[in-house]
């Protein structure tokens, strides 16, 4: 029986002066239409994008104001509707990284591999994606530790991109800087996007 199971919606990586770096779009399953398509506009991406902005600063003021330390891990910034939700982490050079996760994004059969962007489907129905799916319809929903190993993926990306010694990060971390224009570093975005069930333990 086909099981609907959480899947990456967009990754956007944010610079320390609020600009954005880099924004990635994946599909989502459409039960109405048995196909993948993206879940909103790519405008509409950006402004979720940029609401998260709010809640990175609320929680570092208040990390501030009482003393405790922040750690880069935010986990789960807000919920946008039964169906999106936004997850966070921010470097300690200030770049902020969110995903924002479609929790019937995927289906657990290869159903919808026909449709477009049947690649990251594929992942989907990978031998760890049955357990994920049980505990979707028990109801305990998605863990804040299953995107770990997202972030730890993106950060790493960005890590090798730094040490490239053709990139200039000074040109994207300026405020009103350019974005982000590295095709390798694109595509691994991308194929952690894809890749990511809930369940797996490396990217």
């Amino acid at each position: 029986m086909a099981t609907d199971i959480p899947s990456i919606a967009c990754i956007g990586i944010i610079g320390r002066n609020n600009n954005p770096l880099h924004v990635s779009i994946f599909p989502s399953y459409n039960p109405y239409t048995n196909t993948l398509a993206p879940l909103r506009t790519p405008l509409q991406f950006s402004l979720l994008l940029s609401s998260t902005l709010d809640v990175f600063e609320l929680r570092a003021r208040h990390a501030a104001g009482t003393g405790t330390g922040l750690s880069g891990d935010m986990g789960l910034l807000h919920a946008v509707d039964e169906r999106l939700a936004a997850y966070g982490f921010e470097t300690n050079t200030g770049i902020k990284m969110v995903v924002l996760v479609d929790m019937r994004g995927r289906r657990v059969d290869a159903s919808v591999l026909g449709g477009k962007g049947g690649a990251g489907s594929s992942s989907a129905a990978s031998g760890s994606a049955p357990a994920s799916a049980s505990a979707v319809n028990s109801g305990v929903g998605l863990r804040e530790a299953e995107l770990k190993v997202v972030f730890r993926a993106i950060q790493n990306a960005y890590i090798r991109l730094l040490q490239n010694p053709f990139f200039e990060p000074d040109e994207v971390m300026e405020k009103g800087g350019k974005k982000i224009t590295s095709r390798k570093f694109e595509t691994e975005i991308r194929r952690i996007g894809e890749s990511w069930t809930p369940g797996v333990t490396s990217l």
